[in-house]
């Protein structure tokens, strides 16, 4: 059954779990009473297309094997055993108003099946962020996927977690409310699951450069949240990135794919909804090379 007839997507690369220590007023007042952790488990590699390719196939990068140069460089097969978020809601819902506004057009192009009628556009973050807010005005996008590239290009130029990060993550909040407004905007708010999420954070060596790839705590460790009319406000327990898949499907009301530790990792995780019939979450670390959770020894991360 169908919880919403809408869901929003706010990804912010690079953000890891450093909104926290950002000035965010719009986020801390969407999700004040909504549903948070700073500490949901990137993919790993802890790099843009392994992360952002989890989020919208339910797959680690073990499965879907993509990288930033095969996402850059070829289009997502239309046959994958694995499709992407927008063919799942596609093939239940064919009529649904689908939108991937992307500063950093790969994930649209090697992410997404050229096949389906998909929205799309391609620009800096705060010039892009007008045209996704007049889009949710005037479509009223089914499911709409957002990846603000800005903060980590902050991150790699100044350090992960300095002020100038930070300084970017208060920035592109402000854009975050600019979409949210939108909806307002666009009367559909009520009927909207609105979530940010981060696909991975980075590393301060204190040299004036940044860098991600590696498993270290400030790396692997990113934001979700979510606020809507039936999301439990609260700290979320334990998550992966990935899970955004099953999230997303849920809300919609689309069935999906049953847990295959060789295939579909994306899981509800707990303390979102609060429906009895949503299975309990499985720890998936084994999977991905990242026991233990908790970093002991943090080690020098891949240069991207």
């Amino acid at each position: 059954m169908k919880k919403y007839s809408h869901v929003i997507v706010v990804g912010i690369d690079g953000a890891g779990a450093f909104i926290k220590d950002a000035k965010t007023p719009v986020f801390d007042k969407l999700f004040a009473n909504g549903a948070v952790t700073y500490d949901a488990l990137a993919s790993n590699p802890t790099i843009s297309a392994e992360c952002w390719g989890s989020m919208l196939l339910g797959v680690g990068p073990e499965v879907h094997k993509l990288t930033n140069g095969i996402v850059g460089s070829m289009e997502y097969p239309q046959d994958s055993q694995f499709p992407s978020l927008f063919k799942r809601i596609a093939a239940v819902y064919p009529d649904a108003e689908l939108g991937s506004y992307c500063d950093w057009n790969p994930i649209t192009a090697g992410i997404v099946e050229r096949n389906l009628s998909v929205s799309t556009a391609t620009d800096r973050d705060t010039q892009l962020t007008p045209v996704i807010c007049d889009y949710i005005r005037n479509k009223k996008p089914t499911f709409l996927f957002i990846q603000f590239d800005s903060v980590d290009g902050a991150g790699h130029r100044n350090g992960y977690g300095t002020k100038a990060h930070l300084d970017r993550i208060e920035e592109v909040d402000a854009l975050v409310g600019d979409v949210y407004s939108a909806a307002c905007d666009a009367s559909i708010i009520d009927d909207t699951l609105f979530i940010v999420i981060a696909d991975h954070g980075g590393t301060n060596p204190g040299d004036g450069t940044g860098s991600h790839g590696g498993w270290t705590d400030g790396e692997k460790y990113v934001t979700l949240a979510l606020c809507g009319k039936n999301v439990k406000n609260g700290e979320i327990g334990m998550a992966n990135v990935r899970d955004l898949s099953a999230i997303v499907l849920y809300a919609l009301g689309i069935d999906a794919p049953l847990f295959d530790e060789a295939g579909w990792t994306s899981q509800i995780p707990e303390n979102i909804f609060d429906d009895p019939t949503i299975p309990p979450y499985k720890d998936i670390s084994h999977l991905t090379g990242a026991e233990p959770r908790i970093s002991r020894v943090p080690h020098t991360s891949e240069l991207v």
